[in-house]
């Protein structure tokens, strides 16, 4: 007794994305909006799931997302809001314009945290 699942699995693209994916998913989103993922893989004959077309949407094709390189001032700004808030991403991403949640998880578990464990361990 769970929940019913999102979508069929058999037949569906797994990993990474394809330029022609991509493709279809922006020109769906800037022909109907944003919203009822479900729909797309229907309507646009992706072969994803909606919920992969969400994340790669919201994540990765959005115009207004900010990509590359972290500024030292970003850096600051997510310490001193990761030591004020925690692992809460979205509230730390909405003070960094442009930039994901993820983005901003990913950066901080791969770079920062280790970054500030060496400071620790030289001033220690």
């Amino acid at each position: 007794m769970g929940r019913a699942p999102c979508c069929p699995k058999e037949g569906l693209n797994r990993g990474a994305w394809t330029a022609m994916e991509d493709k279809i998913l922006v020109d769906y989103v800037a022909a109907h909006g944003e919203g009822k993922w479900g729909n797309i893989p229907r309507v646009s004959g992706l072969r994803r799931c909606g919920k992969s077309c969400r994340l790669r949407w919201l994540n990765y094709l959005r115009p207004d997302i900010k990509r590359g390189n972290i500024s030292p001032e970003e850096e600051d700004l997510i310490i001193r809001l990761h030591k004020l808030l925690g692992n809460r991403w979205s509230l730390i991403a909405g003070r960094l314009p442009g930039r994901t949640d993820n983005e901003i998880k990913n950066y901080w578990n791969t770079v920062l945290k280790k970054k500030l464990k060496s400071k620790e361990q030289k001033t220690s």
